[in-house]
């Protein structure tokens, strides 16, 4: 019998799970898939929004103004990279001045600091790449880039260093209500639990109506990227906005926190929950809108494409609270964007109803702080030369393009929650995400995988499921005849 059970391990479950875990009590983190992070949280812009889009009032307004805030520190706290660079939002017409000013009225109502509007010459100056047709720009200097990847993923860690557990490949598939909780049966048992917190991302309805009479509807809206190498990441140097419309913020483009820089996304409501498959039709509109606000954008330099759902409610807010006709079920739905932006204050603000339901106390021995993977790459020669002599690992480049080494994936397996997959190092490492996407370094990754975490080499997935790279003995002769 746990007292909270989290459904999903996005960065709004994680957060809620790393701000619960400074409390007296079981937990119980479930995930469907393999790993943490392996829904929009590996797929969006990677933005701390600064707050000035969302409707005043709203959670979303209150909740990205607080998160962008606590950002810096939290970052410090997980051993995360994080960048106030800026963000930009280019009117590029007379007439869209208006548009111009609201939104920088909204950001002040919503208690945004330092935003300023920018004429044409003090833009340019600052953003040299951008179009010529560039009028005036809305300026926040208090938004920032994340990697998304390992914000979701330290947050997670940081909670099992505090007791939480997870359960990984265990899918929800039905809840019953009990006198004293809830009963969720899975595909691996049943789980009792006094509350569930719901931060199932675009699955989030289909949780909540299994509990309420209220119905609730999550549209999946998917949005297409395309990322470059880093020999374009310094194109611009802060994040660039269009004039959003009536599906957000139209098509960014921005530096990565890594030195890459992205474009995207687009914004098409689908039905399909799982439907990522990027279309040409998608990363065309995405080239063709980001060359709009950012000239001479090097096409030739684009690496991969990718792409990623958003939770759309039509409240067009955040979900978050005690569902009214199901007691000991909170809602965490409807994380869309500026949910990488919101997801310290997403956290705290469950924690607190939790807390106030429940009556819980600190623990005295709370961790607080949380070591990431030494990167040798951020050692001086000197350090790093004693780090190899110590564990020569750390001088075995495995993936060339990210210079990654033997050390840091080992850490990546054998760490807390250590990935079990091929994406999963990818996305504690950067060993893959490279200029040859991994075509050069997937053999070794393997090997090391299969050494370290003892998986066989044909069982070893690149995102689990059935995605494995190497056939079975058992499968060869059905697929390609027998020898």
């Amino acid at each position: 019998m746990y007292d909270v059970v989290i459904v999903g391990s996005g960065v709004a479950g994680a957060a809620c799970a790393h701000e619960l875990s400074r409390y007296k009590l079981k937990l119980c983190v479930v995930e469907k898939e393999e790993d943490v992070c392996c829904g929009t949280s590996k797929a969006n812009s990677a933005i701390v929004h600064a707050g000035f889009d969302a409707v005043e009032g709203s959670l979303k307004a209150k909740l990205n103004v607080r998160g962008n805030r606590r950002m810096g520190e939290l970052a410090k706290e997980l051993d995360i990279p994080f960048d106030r660079n800026g963000s930009l939002v280019l009117c590029l017409d007379k007439e869209d001045m208006p548009k111009l000013d609201a939104l920088y009225q909204r950001g002040m109502a919503n208690g945004v600091e330092d935003l300023c509007i920018l004429d044409r010459e003090q833009v340019l100056e600052m953003e040299p790449k951008l179009t010529d047709q560039v009028y005036a720009a809305l300026y926040a200097p208090t938004a920032g880039i994340i990697c998304p990847f390992e914000l979701n993923i330290a947050l997670a860690e940081h909670a099992y260093a505090n007791g939480v557990e997870f359960r990984f490949g265990t899918e929800v598939k039905d809840i019953k209500r009990m006198a004293d909780g809830y009963e969720l049966h899975t595909g691996c048992g049943v789980l009792r639990t006094r509350y569930v917190v719901n931060a199932a991302g675009v699955y989030a309805d289909t949780l909540h109506n299994m509990v309420s009479e209220h119905k609730l509807t999550i549209i999946p809206r998917r949005g297409d990227y395309c990322l470059f190498d880093k020999t374009a990441g310094s194109h611009v140097r802060r994040t660039i906005f269009s004039l959003p419309g009536r599906l957000g913020k139209g098509v960014l483009v921005t530096p990565t926190i890594h030195g890459n820089l992205l474009i995207g996304p687009t914004a098409m409501e689908i039905e399909d929950k799982e439907g990522i498959n990027t279309t040409r039709e998608g990363l065309d509109e995405v080239m063709e809108k980001a060359r709009q606000s950012v000239r001479d954008l090097p096409m030739g330099r684009v690496i991969t494409s990718f792409s990623g759902l958003r939770a759309h409610t039509e409240q067009d807010d955040f979900i978050i609270g005690e569902v009214e006709d199901a007691e000991g079920f909170i809602d965490c739905a409807g994380i869309e964007s500026p949910g990488i932006a919101s997801s310290p204050a997403i956290g705290e603000m469950i924690a607190q109803l939790v807390k106030e339901r429940l009556g819980l106390e600190e623990k005295p021995d709370y961790i607080s702080v949380r070591k990431g993977i030494l990167r040798p790459s951020e050692l001086s020669r000197e350090e790093r030369q004693e780090l190899i002599k110590k564990n020569p690992a750390y001088g075995n480049i495995i993936c060339r393009c990210e210079g990654i080494t033997e050390g840091e994936i080992v850490d990546a397996i054998t760490r807390p929650l250590g990935a079990r997959t091929l994406d999963g190092i990818k996305r504690r490492t950067r060993a893959g995400m490279g200029r040859c996407q991994s075509g050069f370094c997937m053999p070794r990754v393997m090997e090391i995988l299969s050494r370290e975490g003892g998986i066989a080499m044909e069982d070893i997935t690149k995102s689990g499921g059935e995605s494995r790279i190497l056939a079975k003995p058992s499968d060869r002769g059905s697929r390609y005849g027998t020898v």
